[in-house]
């Protein structure tokens, strides 16, 4: 089963078009936060690239995540390949994340990198986290952290 929601900049998830283009808080057309479940078990977030990630959005697609996990702790890919920057509010729903039995970061460059390791600092509690530059080793490691059920 395939679950897919696009969680846009005003906090609300878009038409049924993938494709659709949600304008972003400076009136430039911002794509959506995408969320779901990438096979049984594990639950992708990608985010898009060359845009900032504000809380507002963020906050969207954690609820998503806890939705998509029915009360259930998942691991999570998280791709960053291409952002910006990630706000301090979005930073702190990150931090906050109840749901992950594990954090699975994917990313292409050096800022890439930079920015997942910000989002790596930031965690308090003990959950298993990596870097990867390719979505299929990360996920691959994410494995050994999914339910059966």
């Amino acid at each position: 089963m395939t679950v897919e929601a696009l969680v846009g900049p005003d906090e609300r998830t878009p038409g049924e078009n993938p494709t659709e283009q949600l304008a972003g808080a400076e009136g430039g057309m911002a794509q959506p936060i995408s969320v779901r479940m990438m096979e049984p078990g594990i639950i992708g977030v990608i985010l898009p690239p060359n845009q900032e990630i504000a809380g507002p959005e963020a906050r969207v697609a954690g609820a998503t995540v806890r939705s998509l996990a029915n009360g259930r702790r998942m691991p999570v890919l998280l791709v960053i390949t291409g952002v910006v920057g990630v706000s301090a509010e979005a930073r702190h729903v990150y931090v906050r994340s109840i749901t992950a039995s594990a954090f699975a970061l994917v990313g292409e460059s050096p800022v890439d990198r930079v920015i997942a390791h910000y989002l790596l600092r930031s965690r308090t509690e003990a959950v298993p986290a990596e870097f990867f530059v390719s979505e299929s080793a990360a996920i691959e490691w994410l494995r050994q952290y999914a339910c059966e059920d």
